[in-house]
């Protein structure tokens, strides 16, 4: 009995160590974050990608409210679901029957009647290998090569495509190399991912910026870049767990932000009532927290005092206008309707004459704006006086004290002030009648 129960107890352990050695080596089914050209999601497998780490998902959901199907992104750590990404948001599944695959070289969501209501319709030459669909740790799900794992070379990726929502290493703005434009559209509504009303996208210039959109309609500006945030968002750039960044160049124009902290989650997002938003996730959080919101305040909103005037929040009215200006329609501007600002008491002649320091601004609208990075701030100057048509000029970059120079030779626009430590220095051309 002894050797009997010695043998059952050897089998006993070598199986233990066999299944125990498998488990470690082989990742369970729901974990895979791949795709092959053999093999398909679908809504009845109920079969999803999990990204490496376990913090992004892919796969079929539908809304509380509805009986659409969508295939989207979403955060698996967290409680509830929080979408990131949708694929066919203006074109869903009308029941559950639905399924993704590779076809050729593109990824393609069939409906019931296996017609296409999505794909990435990529023309891909010299095929030399199978395509896989990947949904990387970051979130950003692409189609590769099979054999090449290049960021570079990738067939398609859905960061390119972004729907409500920018994670960290996205990129928003233009790529000037394919003319791609990466903007964020709102869903229609809290319970609908189809394309709402607002957008936040990025106005190529001379001095990129961003605005809130309503249809056509402008509803904020950002600001331009000033080397650490867009003036127009206050950003707190002293996180130690986020890193923000705009690049500029002949390549792309576009804005992203990283974590340095794999702990703390963060994302942009652009609501469906209109709001642009950074929500953050702590390790202690059950919910996403609104770090900042914008518009916030009526400073907020575009062009809301008019010409030649400021918002500022500390004052009543909220609207003043620039030193040496007056209001232009007094009556409309005591029934605090500021639409059409102020005008000069003075008007500038092309000789004498100097600038009002305006310091923690956001700066005006740059769309007429002239850009220049080799000089600083006394040749700005110099160039402003010496120009019969310069209404105001600034540094193009704050850090190290303040370089390039920017100067404006039309009307300023959409101005307001901040609290220190927020906006920069705008010098605005004044008559030397209304220097003080």
């Amino acid at each position: 009995m002894k050797g009997v129960r010695k043998t059952y107890d050897n089998s006993y352990t070598l199986s233990f160590l066999l299944v125990f050695f498998v488990l470690i080596l082989l990742p369970p089914a729901f974990s895979i974050n791949t795709l092959s050209s053999e093999e398909s999601l679908t809504i009845s497998s109920n079969r999803t990608l999990v990204s490496r780490g376990d913090v992004f998902e892919l796969g079929f959901f539908k809304t509380t409210s509805s009986s659409r199907w969508y295939l989207g992104i979403w955060y698996k750590k967290f409680p509830y679901r929080t979408y990131v990404w949708v694929a066919n948001r203006d074109n869903p599944l009308s029941n559950s029957i639905g399924t993704l695959k590779i076809s050729g070289s593109n990824l393609v969501l069939l409906d019931n009647s296996n017609k296409s209501v999505w794909s990435t319709n990529v023309t891909r030459g010299n095929e030399r290998s199978p395509v896989v669909a990947e949904l990387l740790a970051n979130g950003n799900f692409v189609m590769r090569d099979s054999n090449n794992n290049n960021a570079s070379e990738f067939l398609w990726q859905s960061f390119d495509y972004p729907t409500d929502t920018l994670l960290p290493e996205m990129k928003l703005g233009y790529d000037l190399k394919t003319g791609l434009n990466r903007f964020l559209t709102s869903w229609r509504s809290s319970d609908d991912p189809s394309s709402g009303d607002y957008s936040y996208k990025l106005e190529p210039g001379r001095l990129p910026e961003f605005y809130l959109l309503q249809g056509d309609v402008r509803e904020h500006r950002s600001g331009p870049w000033n080397g650490i945030r867009f003036s127009g968002i206050l950003e707190d750039q002293k996180l130690s767990y986020m890193v923000y960044n705009f690049t500029e160049n002949s390549e792309e124009a576009a804005y992203t932000f990283l974590m340095t902290n794999n702990s703390f989650y963060s994302r942009l997002t652009i609501s469906s009532t209109g709001y642009f938003e950074r929500l953050t996730w702590a390790p202690s959080s059950v919910v996403w927290n609104v770090f900042w919101s914008s518009p916030y305040h009526q400073c907020d909103m575009y062009k809301i005092c008019g010409p030649y005037s400021y918002c500022d929040v500390t004052t009543s009215p909220v609207c003043n206008c620039i030193q040496g200006f007056r209001p232009k329609n007094r009556q409309q501007w005591d029934l605090r309707i500021p639409l059409s600002g102020c005008i000069r008491r003075t008007p500038l002649s092309c000789s004498g004459g100097g600038f009002t320091r305006m310091k923690n601004m956001k700066l005006p609208e740059t769309t007429m704006a002239i850009v220049d990075r080799s000089i600083g701030v006394k040749e700005c100057e110099k160039r402003c006086l010496s120009d019969c048509n310069c209404t105001a000029f600034a540094n193009a970059d704050v850090r190290n004290g303040g370089t390039g120079c920017v100067i404006w030779t039309g009307r300023l626009d959409d101005m307001r002030n901040y609290v220190p430590d927020h906006g920069q220095d705008l010098y605005v051309r004044l008559a030397a009648a209304d220097l003080v």
